[in-house]
């Protein structure tokens, strides 16, 4: 039986306080996950904010997720964890990359011992031990200075100079100008080693410049993604679905509102942008018609324009209403990974993302989130992300951009500039 306790606050200063608190509090744990709106989706009792702690169960594979699908799915509690972007490879025909020592599991879920919902002003507590009350008195009486402290610097190696990563945009516009292809998303690792550092610490200064409605901090046994991501990959209310891809980057000039209402339009105005997210939009529902009732897949929002701290983007939203007796594995065969981290057809960008990136993308541009009681989920984009394998003092994260026809090789390069412009910022205090 688990025990349960709900307490209420009525200021966002005592929320800030709470969610640093409640951080601390997971961080105790050899595995948890802490996911943050950040008010930026919130809507009805949509949690602000969510936190699991502890391991009661746990589910994880390194090859095909198929198998740990099923058994994961008899689980009648929550569920939290993540999939790699090569979970599903198997059914591509493509082979699990060899991974380097320490890193993520390929596909990992556990069914936590605490979970804490932050719904309005009101914190739920639910856990098998020790009592709620307990640890919501042990939340309440820690310290949350140790936070602010400066971070040890860092200094990251590109895997590629501009010049090589110029070059493999040229080849990959070859290829789309044979017809190979019509948008592959290319990407590059920048990383540091031997390196520590503190992960939480990082994590929560991370939020203060990038607080952006997907973040998460994450932690399985000393492996650590400290997520700023803007990103839904897919989300689940009952019978409903929904995906959220985004396509279209511009900075941001927050000194000065006329200028950035400039650089607004012009990224609502580029063709190479638009033309970019219309392709993903095309491709996602693709994928939801293959598991949804027919003629229910419907775009909702085309090219919307959303703006974060460090840069505006165009999200579209694409919805239908899933076919009797879907289950989960059924909705991740057909839409993982997300076309917006891959391109389109989808197969074959797939095996030249296999060949013209340098090392294997493990938990970038997978996703991290949950699966309620209920079977609903809801399942971020892992990008604008921070890697920490703190056994192997590996400290990594991944920049790239969609590739069209219209894309310069130049301007590509900049563009993944200013998507790592909030991570490098940290260390430019």
């Amino acid at each position: 039986m688990k025990s349960r306790c709900t307490q209420e606050f009525t200021a966002d200063q005592d929320l800030s306080m709470l969610k640093q608190q409640i951080l601390l509090w997971c961080d105790q744990h050899s595995y948890c996950c802490f996911l943050d709106s950040h008010h930026y989706s919130n809507t009805g009792e949509e949690p602000r904010c969510l936190a699991a702690a502890g391991v009661n169960q746990i589910f994880l594979a390194e090859g095909d997720p198929g198998n740990l699908l099923e058994e994961a799915e008899k689980c009648n509690d929550w569920l939290f964890g993540h999939f790699s972007y090569h979970s599903f490879h198997s059914y591509y025909g493509l082979p699990q990359p060899i991974m380097p020592d320490g890193s993520f599991a390929g596909t990992l879920l556990f069914c936590p011992v605490t979970v804490i919902e932050i719904i309005g002003n009101r914190l739920i507590i639910s856990t098998l031990e020790p009592s709620a009350e307990t640890i919501w008195n042990s939340i309440r009486q820690i310290d949350v200075a140790p936070l602010h402290q400066p971070l040890p610097p860092v200094q990251f190696s590109a895997e590629l100079e501009p010049d090589m990563y110029i070059k493999k945009v040229e080849t990959l516009l070859d290829h789309i100008r044979r017809g190979d292809c019509y948008e592959i998303n290319f990407c590059q690792e920048y990383f540091a080693v031997p390196i520590t550092i503190p992960a939480l610490n990082t994590y929560v200064q991370l939020m203060e410049i990038s607080p952006n409605p997907f973040s998460c901090f994450y932690k399985n046994d000393g492996n650590y993604v400290l997520c700023a991501s803007p990103e839904r990959f897919l989300q689940k209310k009952g019978n409903q679905i929904r995906s959220q891809p985004i396509k279209g980057t511009i900075r941001r000039n927050t000194t000065n509102r006329e200028q950035d209402e400039i650089l607004q339009k012009t990224l609502l105005n580029d063709t190479k942008n638009q033309s970019e997210n219309i392709m993903v939009v095309d491709l996602v529902r693709n994928d939801l018609s293959r598991i949804c009732r027919e003629g229910t897949v419907r775009v909702t929002e085309l090219l919307g324009l959303h703006s974060f701290p460090q840069v505006h983007q165009l999200i579209s939203t694409v919805e239908g209403e899933l076919l009797p007796g879907t289950k989960l594995l059924d909705v991740l065969k057909a839409t993982f990974p997300m076309g917006s981290m891959t391109g389109a057809p989808k197969k074959k960008v797939m095996e030249l993302i296999e060949e013209y990136e340098v090392e294997p993308r493990g938990i970038y541009s997978g996703s991290i989130g949950y699966i309620t009681p209920q079977k609903d989920f809801d399942w971020n984009v892992v990008i604008r992300s921070l890697v920490y394998l703190s056994s192997q003092e590996y400290l990594s994260y991944h920049v790239g951009g969609g590739i069209t026809a219209n894309s310069d090789p130049k301007q590509e390069w900049d563009e993944c500039q200013v998507k790592a412009g909030a991570i490098q910022s940290l260390w430019k205090k």
